[in-house]
């Protein structure tokens, strides 16, 4: 119910995925070194079987299982950060050890997931925020918890699903993130890719 479809919605999801897979190829062919691709409709609440917050397909978890499939690499990391968990994502990473999800978000809010004890097969790390966290407390969870969890994961790829409706000017939620935050984690994921 909450994912309306329009006669284009089928073509843009289409080409939001193709987006992240073309992202995928480049990078593992070593065209690039790392690539951005900024696609709506977003996808990180579409579970395995079901369209979900405004999210047609999982196109970051397509992406990784693409790189998979077709590139051979064996461990992948997806790093959400967005005020909202990445729901779908962990249900489609949920019980495989060679995919890791990552996700910070503000809890309590939709879409009800993403707590501490959500851990699947040790693959899930979650770090959620309170209502009214800053980027101290953002960047103090992407140190204490994201961060090492991801050295230690080892992942041949990682993939960013960036969401910046954590950011401050947001009227629908309560974090208080600007933009200097999103640019210091993006430079932090940059180095352990590096």
């Amino acid at each position: 119910p909450d994912t309306a479809l329009s006669p284009g919605s089928w073509e843009a999801a289409l080409r939001a995925v193709g987006a992240g897979l073309m992202a995928v190829d480049r990078v593992m062919t070593g065209e690039v070194r790392n690539a951005f691709a900024q696609v709506r409709p977003c996808g990180h609440h579409a579970e395995a079987d079901r369209a979900m917050g405004f999210c047609i397909f999982s196109n970051v978890a397509i992406a990784g299982l693409y790189a998979r499939a077709r590139h051979g690499a064996e461990r992948i990391a997806v790093v959400d950060f967005d005020v909202h968990h990445g729901n779908g994502t962990q249900d489609i990473f949920w019980s495989d050890k060679d995919l890791f999800l990552a996700s910070t978000h503000q809890m309590p809010l939709y879409p009800g997931t993403g707590a501490l004890s959500e851990t699947g097969v040790g693959n899930i790390c979650n770090a959620p925020l309170r209502p009214g966290d800053d980027g101290e407390r953002f960047r103090d969870a992407m140190e204490s918890r994201v961060l090492p969890a991801l050295r230690n994961f080892s992942p041949d790829l990682i993939l960013i699903s960036a969401g910046f409706d954590a950011h401050e000017a947001d009227p629908l939620a309560n974090l208080r993130l600007v933009e200097a935050d999103f640019a210091w984690a993006t430079e932090e994921l940059v180095k352990v890719a590096e």
